[in-house]
């Protein structure tokens, strides 16, 4: 049974432009692979609400997607554990 969900997440603004483009691509891929990626944007540089690390802006990603209820859990381990990733968040949306 696949399920609806909404992830974003924050990159790092000291990353290069190629970098950036390179961890969205990578995460564009999982989400292809192993859930049923509806639609991916990339808002860009924001101004952040709060710093994170001493950064005051980052690079937001939304992605929209379908999946069995196990992925989310593994997109999360991903996240956790790729470098220049600042902030994510995955919900189930109704």
């Amino acid at each position: 049974m696949l399920r609806q969900y909404e992830s974003m997440f924050i990159l790092s603004p000291d990353l290069d432009e190629e970098t950036t483009k390179s961890l969205v691509e990578k995460f564009s891929n999982i989400l292809s692979t192993s859930a049923t990626l509806e639609n991916l944007e990339e808002i860009g540089k924001k101004k952040l609400a709060y710093p994170i690390d001493y950064k005051t802006e980052g690079h937001y990603v939304l992605c929209h997607f379908q999946s069995t209820p196990e992925f989310p859990k593994e997109l999360e381990r991903q996240f956790k554990i790729t470098d220049g990733v600042l902030k994510y968040m995955v919900i189930k949306k109704d």
